[in-house]
C-alpha cells in the first residue's frame, strides 16, 4: 500500500512540474502580441501643474505561451508628463527592462498626468506614447493625450479683507474656503470662474456681488474636470465642494447672471440680527441665476429678506428652496424637485413660521408670481404652521404648481396644479414630461417648456416689477403670452424658431 502512495506521489509530482514548465514557456514567435485594453489613454482637461487622476491600462498575453518584454518605454522619458507605473513598478525616467508576461495573464499599468502651466487663456494639449518592445522584435504602442488650463491656485484659501475684484482671464482654484470679510465686497464680473476643492465653500461676512451675463456667466463649480464614468462628469454630479454661506450681519448680496452648481449646499443665508427683517435690506438678492444639482437644501433662507426673479433652483437632494420665517418674494422662478440619485428627497418648496408664538422666525411674507415649482412627487410643497391670520402675506398667483388643488381664492390666484393625468386629459402633460430635455443617465436638464405644456401663457404679464425677458434673455411679449417659470417657450429651430 505504501509503495502505491509513493508512487502516485511521484506521479503527482512530475505532473506538476511539467504543467508549470508548461505555463512558463515562452515564445519569441514574431506572431505573438499584446493586446490593449485600450489603444489610447485619453485624459480630460486638467488645471495645470495639478495631477491627473490615475487611469489604468491593461496588456493581457492571450497567446499559448509567455511572451518577454525587452523594454516598457515612455517616449518622452524623464520630460513626459505623463508617469506610468507597472504591476507596482514605477518607471524610472519612463523605461523599464525586461519583462515577463506568463500566457493568459496580463499587466496592470497605471498611468497619471501632471500638465505644466498652458502660459496663455487658451488650452493646451499633450500627446506622448507608450512602446512596448517584444523579445521577438515586435513594437506596440499606446497613445497618451491630456489637455490643461492655466488657473490661479490659491492653497489655504482666499481672504478678501477689502474692496476687490478677482481677475477673469483664467479660473481660481480654490482649496480650503474663500472668505469675505466684514466691511469687504468681492465683485465677480462677467467670465470668472471659481473651481472650489472638496469641503471648500464661499462664507460671506461682508458683502458677494456677481455680475454675471448671459453670453458669460459667472461660474461657481467643483475643480473635478475629469469623467465618473465614460458618460458622467464630475461635473454633473453633486457635493463637489460645499456652497455659499451669508453668515448673520451681511446684507445687500446681489447675484446676476450666476451658475451655481454640483455643490453640497447651495446659498445658505444665517438668520438676520433683526427680530424683524427689513425687505428693503434683504440679505440676497438672485436674478437669473442656477442652482442646480445639488447634495442638499439649495437655496435656504432662515428669518432674512430675499428676493429671487428668473432663477432656476433645481434637483436637490434636500428642499429645493427652504424657508424658515422672514419675507420673500420669487417671479418667474422655477423650482424643479427631480434629483435623480434617490427617490428619498426634499420638497421643492417648505415653508416654516415660528411654532412658538414668538415674532422671531415668524413668516411674514412669501409670494410666488409667475412660478413653476414641480418635482416627481405627488405634492411638493410643504407649509409648517403657517398663520392664517392674515399676519403672513403668502400668496401663489399664476403659478404651476404641483400640489393638490387648493380652494383658497385669497392666497392662490390663476395658478394650474400639476396632477397626474386623468382619463378624460390623456395629452395632459405632467412633471418631467414638461420640459424639453431629461436625460437622466448623463443628468442633462433643460427646463424650457414644451409647447404643449400647460406652463405655456400661465404668468400675468400686468403683475408689478416684473422682467420682460426670461433667464436666456427671451423676450416673454413675442407670442400669445408669457410663460410661467425662467424659461419662456422657443420655437425649435426646424420649426423656424431661434437657434
Amino acid at each position: 500500500m505504501r509503495n502505491i502512495v509513493n508512487l502516485l506521489l511521484t506521479i503527482g509530482c512530475l505532473l506538476s512540474l511539467v504543467a508549470c514548465s508548461d505555463y512558463e514557456s515562452f515564445s519569441d514567435s514574431p506572431a505573438f502580441r499584446l493586446t490593449f485594453s485600450q489603444d489610447t489613454i485619453a485624459f480630460d482637461t486638467l488645471v495645470s501643474t495639478i495631477p491627473s487622476s490615475t487611469k489604468t491600462l491593461y496588456a493581457f498575453n492571450n497567446n499559448s505561451d509567455g511572451i518577454r518584454i525587452r523594454t516598457i518605454q515612455i517616449e518622452g522619458g524623464a520630460d513626459s508628463h505623463f508617469r506610468a507605473n507597472v504591476d507596482g513598478r514605477f518607471l524610472a525616467d519612463g523605461i523599464w527592462n525586461d519583462f515577463e508576461v506568463l500566457k493568459h495573464d496580463s499587466l496592470v499599468i497605471r498611468i497619471e498626468m501632471t500638465p505644466p502651466e498652458a502660459g496663455s487663456i487658451e488650452p493646451r494639449y499633450f500627446t506622448d506614447k507608450i512602446h512596448f518592445l517584444l523579445e521577438n522584435g515586435t513594437t506596440q504602442t499606446v497613445v497618451l493625450t491630456g489637455g490643461s488650463i492655466d488657473a490661479y491656485i490659491k492653497r489655504g484659501g482666499l481672504t478678501i479683507e477689502a474692496d476687490e475684484t478677482l481677475l477673469t482671464d483664467k479660473p481660481y482654484v480654490i482649496y480650503d474656503s474663500l472668505v469675505i470679510k466684514p466691511d469687504a465686497t468681492l465683485t465677480l464680473t462677467e467670465g470668472t470662474t471659481l473651481m472650489f476643492h472638496d469641503k471648500a465653500a464661499i462664507h460671506v461676512y461682508g458683502k458677494l456681488i456677481v455680475q454675471g451675463s448671459i453670453e458669460k456667466p459667472v461660474v461657481l463649480r467643483g475643480d473635478r474636470m475629469d469623467h465618473m464614468f465614460d458618460y458622467l462628469r464630475y461635473d454633473n454630479t453633486p457635493s463637489r465642494w460645499e456652497g455659499i454661506v451669508v453668515h448673520r450681519g451681511s446684507y445687500g448680496n446681489k447675484l446676476f447672471q450666476c451658475d451655481l452648481h454640483s455643490s453640497l449646499f447651495g446659498i445658505v443665508c444665517e438668520d438676520t440680527e433683526q427680530q424683524v427683517p427689513d425687505e428693503a435690506n434683504p440679505s440676497v438678492i438672485l436674478e437669473s441665476c442656477i442652482l442646480h444639482n445639488i447634495g442638499g437644501n439649495g437655496l435656504q433662507l432662515n428669518n432674512c429678506a430675499s428676493n429671487v426673479v428668473n432663477t432656476q433652483i433645481s434637483n436637490t437632494l434636500g428642499h429645493t428652496v427652504d424657508i424658515i420665517g422672514g419675507s420673500h418674494t420669487f417671479i418667474y422662478c422655477t423650482l424643479a424637485q427631480f434629483y435623480p440619485f434617490t427617490g428619498n428627497i426634499g420638497n421643492a418648496l417648505h415653508l416654516v413660521s415660528s411654532a412658538d408664538g414668538s415674532e422671531y422666525g415668524l413668516l411674514r411674507k412669501a409670494r410666488f408670481i409667475n412660478c413653476v415649482i414641480t418635482g416627481y412627487g405627488n405634492d411638493v410643497v410643504m407649509g409648517e404652521n403657517i398663520p392664517q391670520d392674515g399676519s403672513c402675506d403668502y400668496l401663489f398667483h399664476h403659478c404651476f404648481v404641483n400640489t393638490p388643488p387648493v380652494d383658497d381664492a385669497e392666497h392662490f390666484v390663476g395658478n394650474i396644479f400639476d396632477q397626474d393625468k386623468k382619463k378624460d386629459e390623456p395629452d395632459k402633460l405632467v412633471r418631467d414630461q414638461n420640459f424639453v430635455l431629461f436625460d437622466t443617465k448623463n443628468f442633462l436638464y433643460d427646463f424650457t417648456p414644451k409647447d404643449s405644456s400647460m406652463i405655456r401663457s400661465l404668468a400675468d404679464p400686468s403683475y408689478e416689477g416684473i422682467p420682460a425677458t426670461d433667464r436666456r434673455g427671451v423676450s416673454r411679449l413675442a407670442d400669445e403670452g408669457p410663460d410661467a417659470g425662467c424659461y419662456e417657450y422657443v420655437k425649435p429651430a426646424e420649426e423656424g424658431g431661434q437657434q
